[in-house]
C-alpha cells in the first residue's frame, strides 16, 4: 500500500466529530423529533449510528427490497438537515420534497424559494446508509454547500 492509499484508508475509517456542522444539525432535527424523551438518554453518535451501513452489511441486505418506514424517515431526516444546513450558510430556507415509490426508488429536491438547489435520484433505499459518521458528514456537508453556492450564484431566484 502506498503512503497515499494508506492516508486515504485512515481518512475513510477515521470517525468524524458529532460537532461537526452538518453533524450537529442533524442530531438536533433528529432530538427534535423525540417527543417523548425516549432518546434522551443516547449519546449523539448513538443517534447517528442508524445511518451507518458498511459495505460489509450492505451486502446481506438483499439487492430488491422495500425499504421500511425507519429507512424512509432516515433518508428524510438527512435532506432536511441539508436544508437547515443550508439555511445556517446563506440566510435562505431551503425545503425538501421526497417522492418515493414503495419498492425504494425515487427522487428528493430542495428549494430556496423558486432555486432548485438539490436534486437527487434515489435508488435501493432499502440500502440505505454512509460507511462511517466522516462518509455521512462529507455527503451531508457537500450536499449543503453545493446549494449554497447555487444560492449564491442565483440570489434573485432564491429570493423570488
Amino acid at each position: 500500500m502506498t503512503d497515499a492509499q494508506t492516508d486515504t484508508a485512515q481518512t475513510d475509517t477515521a470517525p468524524a466529530s458529532v460537532d461537526s456542522p452538518f453533524l450537529t444539525v442533524l442530531v438536533r432535527l433528529l432530538r427534535a423529533e423525540d417527543s417523548h424523551g425516549a432518546w434522551e438518554r443516547r449519546s449523539d453518535a448513538e443517534l447517528l449510528a442508524d445511518y451507518i451501513v458498511t459495505r460489509e452489511d450492505r451486502r446481506l441486505i438483499p439487492l430488491i427490497g422495500d425499504p421500511d418506514p425507519d429507512t424512509l424517515w432516515r433518508v428524510e431526516k438527512f435532506y432536511g438537515a441539508v436544508g437547515l444546513r443550508i439555511e445556517q450558510l446563506t440566510g435562505q430556507v431551503a425545503s425538501p420534497m421526497m417522492k418515493m415509490h414503495h419498492e425504494g426508488f425515487g427522487r428528493v429536491v430542495l428549494l430556496a424559494g423558486r432555486l432548485v438547489v438539490l436534486s437527487r435520484h434515489l435508488r435501493d433505499v432499502h440500502r440505505y446508509g454512509y460507511d462511517s459518521l466522516a462518509k455521512l458528514e462529507e455527503a451531508g456537508e457537500t450536499a449543503a454547500q453545493e446549494a449554497a453556492t447555487l444560492i449564491r450564484r442565483f440570489p434573485e431566484v432564491a429570493d423570488a
